[in-house]
């Protein structure tokens, strides 16, 4: 076993430069949880977390938002110390948005080069299965405004990225999608109705499977918004995710396999494919 594969993966906190900061502070959190005589869940409940989630902060692998430090320095007594590392985490933060394992170069990278790609979409379609239309427009209602120059640069881009269908041998390619996602017409009938039959298109890849999660389910598994599941060569299967703008890669095994596991649950509470292909070609036809 070589000296790269004994290495344990990087925890976010790490991959983020801000190891020093969310590590002691996870243990400061545990010490105050347990002077006040709450166990994980208890406290969870007080600060509307899951137990899960104060496990990962506690461990330094899970970032504490400002609002969780206020809330939390009140409900242990902390005196204030929880509050006074408040803008520490917020430089923390900040550097997360663009600190990243060394190995990384981009989403784009990992996407074509990855064995396996799986994604959870819930407010758009996503990248790779996006017409061009359908991409110029996502891309010109983004806010602030884009010039017409950068917009056409990242629909180039968009559609350069999925040659990734063209590689051989094929990787092997998954989505969840939410309904509404088949009834939001971004980009009005006539680019919607050339999205949908895209999806169409892409679903009869022999590697690729498309399913859909019925509005009208009464539970759901996640409730933490969009992801993609990625497995790199050499570096085992990772997480990643945007929120507003800033990308975040996971790397940490246990919190990759709370994502993978939340996904599995999502595919077989979603329509089959089959069933998905017939759901799209109704909403065509109501078009």
């Amino acid at each position: 076993m070589t000296e790269e594969s004994e290495r344990r993966p990087e925890t976010p906190a790490e991959a983020n430069g801000a190891a020093g900061v969310f590590v002691v502070l996870g243990k400061q959190l545990k010490l105050l949880r347990e002077r006040a005589g709450l166990n994980q869940r208890e406290f969870g409940d007080l600060v509307g977390y899951g137990p899960d989630q104060i496990s990962a902060m506690e461990r330094g692998v899970r970032t504490p938002r400002p609002e969780f430090l206020e809330r939390a320095d009140e409900i242990l007594g902390a005196g204030g110390l929880l509050r006074e590392v408040i803008p520490e985490v917020e430089k923390a933060m900040a550097r997360a948005r663009t600190r990243h394992p060394e190995w990384y170069r981009s989403h784009a990278a990992l996407e074509a080069e990855a064995l396996e790609l799986h994604f959870y979409a819930n407010q758009a379609i996503p990248g790779l299965l996006q017409t061009e239309d359908y991409a110029r427009t996502v891309f010109g209602q983004r806010r602030p405004f884009m010039s017409e120059e950068t917009i056409e640069k990242r629909v180039a881009d968009r559609l350069s990225c999925q040659q990734v269908f063209d590689r051989w041998p094929p990787p092997v390619v998954s989505y969840v999608l939410e309904e509404v996602l088949l009834d939001r017409p971004i980009g009005g009938s006539v680019v919607f109705k050339g999205q949908l039959l895209n999806l169409l298109r892409i679903s009869g890849m022999r590697n690729v499977e498309i399913q859909v999660m019925p509005t009208r389910r009464e539970e759901h598994p996640n409730m933490d918004g969009a992801f993609n599941l990625l497995v790199v060569p050499k570096h085992g299967q990772v997480a990643y995710v945007e929120v507003q703008g800033f990308p975040q890669l996971i790397t940490d095994r246990d919190e990759v396999r709370k994502i993978a596991d939340r996904y599995g649950i999502m595919r077989a509470m979603a329509l089959s494919p089959m069933e998905t292909r017939s759901l799209i070609t109704q909403k065509l036809e109501e078009l």
